[in-house]
């Protein structure tokens, strides 16, 4: 008898068991900075400015990154970035523990983490998509979510009762730890079903060929332009405004790692529910499930009860999983293999791009409009961009193929400008969160 099933091989198994260590660390540590640049001294302002030195890397080195994750041995880069991450959180630990850090020296750590998932996220996404193959594709990345997602719920509360409990620098160091376990897992990952990349032009020409399958695709680059906005507001509503409104109306650091504990017991909900439902449909049910995560801004500007926020936090950790579920399915089926760590760098670059700024400024909007005011324009915005997105065409028409191979197809290889032009029941040629749907 089989101990997995037959999707679930090596590669898979090591990516799986990964992603759950850093899981564990990195809920925890996100808790921890704000809360180590709080009790340093600071303010609102100064938890954004950390925020974004964190995400203003990805910005700047994404795309370098997919470039680099499809002509370099994938595993290299992921421990080469994990190395990184594990320094830096690390020499940040040491600082909070030993007492008043600078908010310079905090943002430098920081931006150097952030650097490390720059080129981390490309090359996992890439190494994930080829670890499966089939039409059970989308059931193995929703046991792959609901496997790292299990993780953020003990991640978070932990890293919750540990902060209240004790210095936030033993979050972070334990985030160091986590990052040098998985990166020794990943440098078991085997990549030899990969084939060779053939001599090119360079890096600036695997740019230029990732860029053309990406505005080829109009469902890829409108829901990339969508979530631009939703991790922007979403990036600040979780990382600024929800410790300040936890600190301030809820009790401390405790409630609001509870509250992201919902979250994550939500999207562990909502993976279990994709291991059985396969939407037809796959962008139309995913891109109607973004609607939700306008909630946690609506109940933070309220501000909700613990229990209200967390049942609110719930909803969109599973709405969240459709989407983030079925936009993986979609690059799964459609992006030739050998393209998709550069696709999934553009992916990551447009959904992160404003993060920085949404960030940066989420202090300044609070003195200028107010707190609730400000989480109230979070809310709205996720709802018309969402809106909006809906009169894609592709997005709405393009179909789940059964069947037949879904990955590395000759018709996966070319883009389309509508998806309505196809048979029912089949899909044209196109490419979360983020997410990782990116907020996943």
């Amino acid at each position: 008898m089989r101990r997995r099933p037959a999707w679930a091989g090596r590669n898979y198994s090591l990516l799986t068991a990964a992603a759950i260590i850093t899981g564990l660390g990195t809920h925890g540590a996100l808790i921890a900075s704000a809360f180590a640049v709080l009790e340093s001294g600071g303010d609102g302002g100064d938890v954004g400015l950390v925020a974004a030195a964190r995400t203003a890397p990805l910005v700047v080195f994404l795309l370098i990154g997919g470039a680099i994750a499809d002509r370099l041995p994938r595993h290299r880069v992921m421990v080469a970035a994990n190395a990184l991450n594990c320094v830096s959180q690390a020499a940040f630990a040491w600082l909070v523990l030993a007492g008043d850090p600078e908010l310079w020296q905090m943002m430098v750590l920081t931006a150097a983490c952030g650097t490390g998932q720059a080129f981390f996220n490309p090359a996992a996404e890439g190494m994930l998509m080829s670890s499966v193959s089939g039409e059970q594709a989308s059931r193995a990345f929703a046991l792959f979510r609901m496997s790292m997602h299990g993780a953020a719920i003990g991640g978070a509360a932990l890293g919750g009762a540990m902060i209240a409990a004790m210095n936030p620098g033993w979050v972070l160091a334990v985030d160091a730890a986590a990052f040098a376990v998985a990166g020794l897992l990943r440098a078991f990952l085997d990549v030899a079903h990969i084939p060779s990349r053939a001599p090119g032009g360079g890096l600036l020409a695997d740019l230029r060929e990732g860029w053309q399958e990406f505005v080829g695709r109009p469902w890829l680059w409108s829901i990339v332009a969508q979530f631009s906005v939703v991790v922007a507001v979403v990036g600040a509503a979780e990382s600024v405004y929800g410790p300040l409104v936890a600190r301030d109306e809820l009790g401390g650091a405790s409630p609001w790692g509870l509250a992201l504990a919902a979250f994550g017991v939500g999207t562990l909900c909502g993976a279990l529910l994709m291991m059985r439902w396969k939407p037809r449909r796959l962008l139309l049910a995913g891109s109607l499930c973004v609607f939700p995560l306008a909630l946690p801004s609506a109940a933070l500007a309220v501000p909700l009860p613990v229990a209200g926020l967390s049942a609110v936090m719930f909803v969109s950790g599973v709405a969240i999983e459709v989407f983030g579920v079925s936009w993986m399915t979609a690059l799964h089926q459609e992006i030739p293999e050998e393209k998709l760590s550069r696709v999934s760098a553009y992916d990551w670059f447009g959904s992160v791009a404003m993060l920085p700024l949404a960030t940066a400024v989420a202090g300044p909007m609070e003195g200028l409009v107010g707190r609730g005011q400000a989480l109230w324009g979070c809310a709205v915005l996720i709802v018309l961009v969402t809106g909006a997105v809906l009169f894609v065409p592709d997005v709405r028409n393009l179909t789940r193929r059964t069947g037949a191979a879904v990955a590395g197809s000759a018709a996966a290889k070319a883009p389309v400008s509508t998806a309505a032009d196809t048979p029912a029941g089949q899909v044209p040629s196109a490419d979360p969160e983020g997410a990782v749907g990116r907020l996943g």
